[in-house]
């Protein structure tokens, strides 16, 4: 009877007889490792804050220094109260309009970098156009105070030409505009790596086959930079719900924004921690809801 000396043959990779070898722990001690000191951060410093502030939303009226008792829903019933919805309202309001100012000026400037600019000079001609990111939100709408007050650089260049001055300063108008400039850079950034993939083909063949401009941008532009869109606007939008510093400082009193009356709860001369914590937890659901439209709708790789 004659033997076989040939070696058995190799287990393949996807073999169930190679998959008892492997150790369970193995397969997740590497993603563990990796991600165990970011998921310890947001325990520490998301999670655990949180949840002290929703329990502190169902206790009435707490101040500092006042036992933890929750017992109602009290608080989330005041919210609805006219005044606050008044405030949620206008936090909407600026979130929506800077939104859409965003969009519409940002659009045509992230289509002319992607489109028009040279490739060698595509990437100085962004980090030109965020280069006001690199100073502080709080530098930017004092110098916004500069221009938009009644003897500012605006109505001193509008007085040279004969031009009445305008009253912008502490009106809805000053928020819009501080809140467009401090975001426009965010969703330029993601509308051009949007527009960046645009398959150049499909808009000769739009032309080819008798489109006009208008009816190409319509219908072929806008659809292939939709996720794009969606990502830009959505960012642009949940930045703007939690804005305390363009509001404050150019809109003045008649301003007044979630944000605001979050602060005047906490530090301000009510003390009525329980309101502004239920106030938060609003804002952190709204935020949470636009984050997950932003997770499901917007270019995953544009953000």
């Amino acid at each position: 009877m004659a033997v076989s000396t040939k070696a058995p043959p190799p287990i393949p990779p996807n073999s169930p007889l190679k998959a008892e070898t492997v150790s369970p722990w193995s397969s997740w001690a590497g993603p563990l490792a990796l991600l165990g000191p970011s998921g310890l951060f947001l325990v520490l410093l998301l999670v655990i804050p949180t949840l002290v502030i929703f329990q502190l939303s169902l206790v009435p009226n707490i101040k500092p220094g006042d036992l933890v008792n929750p017992s109602g829903i009290g608080n989330y019933l005041r919210v609805f109260e006219p005044l606050n919805l008044q405030v949620m309202g206008r936090s909407l309001f600026f979130a929506t309009g800077t939104t859409i100012l965003c969009l519409v000026l940002g659009f045509p400037v992230a289509y002319w970098i992607a489109l028009n600019v040279s490739p060698k000079w595509r990437n100085l001609t962004l980090l030109g156009f965020v280069l006001p990111l690199w100073t502080s939100s709080l530098l930017r709408s004092y110098a916004w105070i500069t221009i938009l007050r009644p003897t500012g650089v605006l109505n001193s260049l509008l007085a040279l030409v004969g031009i009445p001055p305008l009253e912008l300063l502490n009106q809805s108008s000053a928020v819009l505009i501080g809140m467009a400039y401090s975001y426009l850079p965010y969703i330029v950034t993601i509308l051009y790596a949007s527009l960046e993939k645009l398959d150049r083909r499909l808009l000769e063949a739009s032309q080819d086959l008798g489109a006009n401009p208008v009816e190409t941008f319509w219908k072929v532009t806008v659809p292939q930079t939709m996720p794009g869109i969606a990502a830009g606007s959505l960012l642009v939008f949940i930045s703007c719900l939690g804005d305390f510093v363009d509001p404050e400082l150019l809109g003045g009193a008649s301003s007044m924004t979630a944000a605001r009356l979050i602060y005047n709860q906490f530090l301000g001369a009510t003390q009525n921690w329980g309101l502004g914590s239920a106030l938060s937890m609003v804002l952190i659901f709204a935020v949470s809801i636009g984050i997950a439209l932003l997770l499901k709708y917007g270019d995953r790789n544009a953000v």
